[in-house]
This record gives C-alpha cells, structure tokens and sequence, in this order.
C-alpha cells in the first residue's frame, strides 16, 4: 500500500479518501445493491398486478369479453418475448447502469398512460410499451447479481430477488383495491408510476457495471466477492457431498463444456430445454397474476374486500417458496438447481390438480392459493440461476435474454388460453390445463444437465 499523505490513500489499484471507510473491512455494498434491486423488481411486479385488480373494473367500462381482457396481459408480454433478446445485447454492450435508468422511466411513463386511456386499443398499445420497456429490467437485475455476487452466495440472492418479485403481487392487491374504491381503476397504474420513477434515480446514482468500479466496495468486500477458493471448489466435480447419489441420477449430473461465446448459447440443448420449461412455469404463474382476482370475484362470490387479501396468498406463498428455495439450493445441495424445479414441477401440477375441489370458502381457498405459490416459487430462482452454471459472465446477458425470452411467451400465451378456456369452459377446465403444463415443465427439465462444475466465472 502507498501512502497518498493526509488527503487519500492508496490500496491495490483504488483511491480511498479519508473518512469513506476502513477498505481492509467488508462493506457489505453488495447486499445494499441487491436490497435495491429486489425493491425495483417487487415494484415492476406490482405494476403487473395492478391489472388483475382493475380488470373488472375495464370489463364493466368498455363491456369486453374474457378473451379480449386477456389480451392485456398477452399483448404486453409478447412485446416483452420480442424485446428480450436485443435488451440482452443492449445490457451486454453498456452495462446495467444506463439500460436500467431508461428502461425504469419509460416503464414508469407507460404505467402512467394506462391511466389516461381513452378506448381498449389505448391500453394495448401502453401495455405493449409497457412490456417493450420492462424487457430489460429483469436483465439488468440478474446481470448486476450475476456481477456482484459469488458463486456460493448467488442462489441465495437470487431466492430473495424472486421472493421480492413475489412481494409485489402480495402487496399490490390491498393497496390497488383502495386505490380503486376511492379514485377508480385509473389511478392504480396512475399512482404506481411515482415510485417507479424515483426508482430509477436512485438506481443512477449508486449503482455501477461491476463492484470494482464502485467506491462504496472495499477490498475486503471485492476480495469476498471474487474469492479465488470459490473458484477452485467450484471446478471441483460435487459428488463428494452428502447429496444422495440417486439425485444426481435423477437430475443428471455431468460434466459439461463452459459457452463462451454468442453461438454457444443457441447450440446448448441446456439453454434450449431451460427455456422450454421456462414457458410452463412463467405461464402458470402469470394466469395467478392475470385472473385470480376474477376468479375469488366469480367463481368464489368473495366480496371485494376480502378478495384483496386473498388474491394476495399465491404470491406469499412464492416469497417463502423462493427465499427457502434459495437457501436450499446453496446450502444443503450443493449448489445443485435440478432439485428444486424438478420438485416444484411436480408439486405445482399436485396442487392445481387439488384446486378443481376448492370449496367457496374464503380461508380453505386462501389456504389451497397460498399451498400452491409455495410449490411454485420452490423452484422458481432456479430457472434464473441455472443458465450461470453455464456460460462466462460476458455471455450470460444473451443466455438469459433466450431463456427470458421463453418465460415471456408463456406469460404471453397463458393468461389469454386461460381467457378463452374460461369462455368456454369452466375454471376447472384451467386447472386441469395448468397442471398438465406444470408436468410438461417437469419433462423438459428432465431433459437437461445438471453441470458437475458450477462453472460460473468470478
């Protein structure tokens, strides 16, 4: 260390001014980054699930059928499908930091356009900005804990990244239903605007690419995060752990070849069947954020009321299922992702199977909801995580951008099928629907390798 005298000093290849902190003591900057990561992304969420709150309220103004009203949700994320693959590039080529502040302020002016419509092709084509815009948020969040974060820590983080998603769904419900029975189903997306934009302020000024270049990360910290036994224990093959040999058969544990390049990604099978299950799981989870208020209202005859707490339990239920998700996955396999979705797959279709005999009532309702996004939100991180084990941090915005990509066509699809079935049909024919989709999920995630080296670069 050379000394710089009473105005800075020097360690390694950074300034440290006098009074910042003590830069050979951890600063724990990291957890303050995923703190307000997690926030953005809890309040992105939210602005998605205002429309399963004002959607009756929609219906009843311009008298549209089910069909139509799921065309909201479709229109938004088939734009959101479309966008994902450039905003990968676009996060690749200029970091999270500017893609981030642009996409939040746009996504914050669309939300507030929704609000001003005039007809129903006013609010398709505000949602499909809306899904246009957002496209990259998820990118710049997952890059940014892809950056920060080692690999021992990245499951975790992840988990609670998910699990704040899953806040929004659980906090926006209660707040929207007040908003709407004193201002109407405009100001929701109206007043959800605000905190969008103040996001994107904050997010400007304190985050960075990469923790090197953040003067709020001391050594010590950059030292955690790009920790060089990390590194060796992660090009070690794990079947020396407690995990039972008869997972590793099941999840098939291999070795596999590290993508590092753009074209790896579209030749991996691994990130092909990713996405693939992706399309399941994301569709089922965007039919609870679409329709389930308008299920408790018709189906169940809840009063209004009550309708906005127990539309909340699915979504509360995934914040426990992500965050012990997470935590599993780190700590007691190993780093292994397979387990998980695998598991969640398969309990997710038990679950929704179980749905069909839901009685009208609103605890045992609630109870069965909450039951559900637990199993789904078990393996929910992973999905995002798993492409990490596979490619070069360069090349993960791209590989993640393919795999978000198919989570946006099933969001897309699932809660228009779930429209037109419901036209149709009956909510039970749904539920048969999405289990059937919850076991398809569950094939194709048995197609793919679970990588005996966790090969994610530090």
């Amino acid at each position: 260390m050379s000394e710089m005298g009473s105005e800075g000093r020097v360690t390694g290849d950074r300034e440290y001014r006098d009074g910042d902190f003590n830069p050979e003591r951890s600063s724990m900057f990291r957890w303050v980054i995923l703190g307000l990561a997690c926030f953005i992304y809890m309040l992105v969420a939210a602005d998605r699930a205002n429309l399963g709150v004002a959607l009756p309220g929609i219906k009843k103004e311009f008298e549209i059928s089910n069909t139509e009203a799921g065309l909201f949700a479709t229109l938004m994320f088939v734009c959101f499908s479309v966008a994902q693959l450039p905003s990968s590039f676009l996060v690749r080529r200029f970091g999270p930091r500017w893609v981030m502040t642009i996409a939040l302020a746009l996504t914050a002016l669309a939300s507030f356009l929704i609000g001003t419509s005039d007809t129903t092709m006013d609010i398709k084509i505000y949602r499909s900005l809306l899904g246009v815009v957002e496209a990259s948020i998820s990118i710049c969040c997952i890059t940014t804990i892809n950056h920060w974060f080692s690999t021992r820590e990245r499951g975790t983080a992840t988990g609670y990244y998910w699990g704040a998603s899953k806040l929004g769904p659980v906090i926006c419900p209660p707040i929207s239903v007040l908003i709407l029975q004193h201002f109407g189903w405009r100001a929701i997306f109206q007043f959800f605007a605000i905190p969008v934009l103040a996001a994107a302020i904050v997010w400007f000024v304190f985050v960075r690419n990469r923790p090197d270049q953040s003067r709020f990360v001391s050594p010590a910290e950059l030292r955690q995060i790009q920790n060089p036994q990390a590194i060796e224990a992660k090009r070690r093959v794990r079947l020396s752990s407690g995990v039972p040999p008869w997972i590793d058969r099941v999840i098939r544990l291999r070795q596999v070849k590290l993508i590092d390049t753009g074209q790896g990604v579209f030749r991996s099978w691994n990130i092909f069947g990713i996405m693939l299950a992706s399309i399941f799981m994301v569709g089922i989870f965007n039919v609870f954020l679409a329709w389930i208020p308008s299920y408790l209202l018709n189906a169940k005859q809840l009063p209004l009321t009550t309708v906005g707490f127990v539309a909340a339990t699915p979504f509360a239920g995934a914040v426990v299922g992500n965050l012990a998700g997470g935590w599993i996955s780190d700590n007691i396999l190993e780093m292994r992702r397979k387990p998980l979705m695998m598991t969640g797959a398969l309990f997710t279709a038990i679950a929704l199977a179980g749905l069909i005999f839901s009685p009208a009532n609103a605890v045992l309702t609630g109870a069965l909801l909450l039951v559900t996004g637990f199993v789904v939100g078990l393996g929910y991180p992973h999905f995002t995580i798993y492409p990490m084990s596979l490619t070069t941090k360069e090349v993960y915005p791209i590989a993640y951008g393919l795999t978000g990509m198919g989570a946006a066509v099933g969001a897309a699809l699932f809660p228009l099928a779930a429209g037109i079935l419901l036209d149709a049909y009956s909510w039970d024919v749904v539920f048969a629907f999405l289990a059937v989709s919850a076991l398809a999920c569950l094939f194709f995630l048995s197609t793919i390798d679970e990588p005996a080296q966790a090969n994610e670069t530090v």
